[in-house]
């Protein structure tokens, strides 16, 4: 399954405070289940976002959805597609 990367912004005013943020990761880890998704991991960052979210997904149609899941708890996203180094290496080989 294709790999993406989320960099994720807070809107403050969904949350009162850090507990209930962090609680919200399981739910979406189980919604984004039922799209036949996987979240792999989910960092707290300092910088221009407040999250890093890496997951599976079957399509960019999954991955999109998965990106309606994720904003409809108060997050602002912006999702991209990722590739292992590995692959790349391998598909820029003949080029």
């Amino acid at each position: 399954m294709p790999t993406y990367i989320m960099h994720v912004d807070v809107n403050e005013s969904e949350y009162q405070n850090s507990q209930e943020l962090v609680s919200v990761w399981g739910t979406i880890r189980e919604e984004m289940s039922e799209l036949d998704a996987e979240l792999l991991d989910t960092y707290a960052v300092l910088g221009s976002y407040d999250f890093d979210v890496r997951f599976e997904a079957t399509d960019d149609d999954t991955a999109f959805q998965v990106t309606q899941v994720v904003e409809r708890h108060g997050l602002d996203t912006e999702t991209m597609q990722a590739l292992p180094v590995e692959r790349l290496g391998e598909l820029v080989e003949d080029v």
